[in-house]
């Protein structure tokens, strides 16, 4: 991609960018805790990232809106609908991945 201008880049980054989160929402039934046990990153995450990109810029950009725009709706109504509780084994799985992760520091 380094033959690309940098606006180029930027619209194709931003294409992928938008086309995760329709990925992620026509797959509602993936939830964050799985995505944070095996890719160590989840829908909150996206949402944060976004906050502080519009920070680096000096633009603002709050939490819950950034929330909404990750989700599609607003984070309580998503919540609500398609968040299950977490199973015991997740809650484990989730805790190794940490410890793992405190390991390799």
């Amino acid at each position: 991609m380094q033959h690309l201008d940098d606006a180029t880049r930027t619209e194709l980054e931003a294409a992928a960018f938008r086309r995760l989160l329709r990925h992620l929402d026509e797959h509602k039934e993936v939830q964050n805790i799985e995505l944070m046990i095996l890719a160590d990153f989840c829908r909150n995450c996206l949402s944060k990232w976004l906050v502080a990109a519009a920070e680096e810029r000096g633009a603002e950009l709050d939490y819950d809106a950034a929330r909404d725009y990750v989700y599609g709706m607003p984070y309580a109504e998503w919540k609500e609908k398609y968040q299950a509780p977490a199973t015991p084994e997740q809650l484990a799985a989730l805790e190794a991945r940490q410890q793992q992760k405190k390991g390799q520091a």
